[in-house]
């Protein structure tokens, strides 16, 4: 039931995704439909800031097509000014901005738009404060914090945004993106302890997803030692379980850590159920070059007979 749900959204967003560009193109060419256009890109949330520009800007520069709108001209303004930033061209997302803020004075959507606009500048410090403005209103306002996160990463600054990542995720413990952003800054700054925790809390939280149960492992595997290894290997072969065996980089994985673990015990205390695991990674690492990579199997023949695994 669950994957019937599952195929059943994919093909909506599917006819969605061919709808949009079938607008876009028609918009594009005169043919109408800029605003159903644009109220399919907001709803989509899709990225596409030079025809929402184009479009949007020839709505709100016809007087009467804008007082056709009423009171969503104020969203077809945002939606351009956001556009604009995306696009650099500043001027136009300022005026809009402006438009708005004398629309509704001590907006904390306006507010945040303003803040967006001195990102765009690069006026990181004019932007931290107006953010800060904004969660002092509004402590658990979640767009505002993970605004704060990417103007330390803009910056370089990763040991700010590990900080400001950790106070978001005390507000927001259940957002699993901001969990794998986490872990991902962690292994950038080489802290893998840390990181290893990031994804031992998302594999607890979505144990079906492969993606965790793999960076994971890597993780493990870059630690090195003994046990961290015979960790690794167990997770490297729950990703090749959960993508039916066809992961190749979980498949060398497998290979990677038995011969590791083989050189720290010097073969002592062989297990055989490890033993199998190595034995039907190679072969089917073997398996899997014959098929997509024929030209490439010697390579891996040799490689795997140097790690004795072959």
């Amino acid at each position: 039931m669950a994957a019937a749900a599952a195929s059943a959204a994919a093909a909506t967003a599917a006819e969605d995704g061919a709808r949009l560009l079938r607008l876009e193109e028609q918009a594009g060419h005169g043919g109408g439909g800029a605003w159903e256009y644009l109220c399919l890109a907001r709803r989509l949330r899709a990225r596409r800031p030079e025809p929402v520009l184009r479009l949007g800007l020839a709505l709100l520069n016809d007087s009467s097509a804008r007082s056709r709108l009423a009171s969503e001209q104020w969203t077809l303004y945002e939606q351009v000014a956001v556009a604009a930033m995306d696009c650099q061209r500043l001027d136009v997302a300022k005026d809009c901005i402006g438009v708005l803020s004398k629309q509704f004075p001590g907006s904390m959507r306006v507010g945040r738009l303003e803040a967006l606009l001195f990102e765009a500048k690069g006026e990181w410090t004019d932007a931290e404060r107006a953010y800060a403005l904004i969660l002092e209103n509004n402590p658990f306002d979640q767009i505002v914090h993970k605004r704060k996160i990417a103007i330390a990463k803009a910056q370089g600054d990763m040991a700010l945004a590990v900080e400001y990542l950790n106070k978001y995720l005390e507000l927001f413990m259940a957002d699993h993106d901001a969990w794998r952003e986490l872990a991902e800054t962690y292994v950038a700054l080489q802290m893998y302890k840390q990181a290893a925790f990031c994804y031992e809390e998302l594999i607890l939280a979505q144990p079906t997803v492969p993606l965790y149960h793999l960076a994971y492992a890597e993780v493990l595997y870059t630690m090195g030692g003994l046990e961290n290894l015979q960790t690794a290997r167990k997770y490297y072969a729950s990703t090749i379980q959960l993508t039916g065996g066809k992961n190749t980089r979980a498949l060398f994985g497998v290979c990677l850590c038995s011969s590791a673990i083989n050189q720290l015990t010097k073969g002592r205390n062989k297990e055989e159920e490890s033993s199998e695991l190595q034995s039907l990674a190679a072969e089917a690492l073997l398996k899997d070059y014959k098929q997509r990579a024929p030209s490439k199997e010697a390579l891996i023949t040799s490689l795997l007979k140097n790690m004795k695994l072959s």
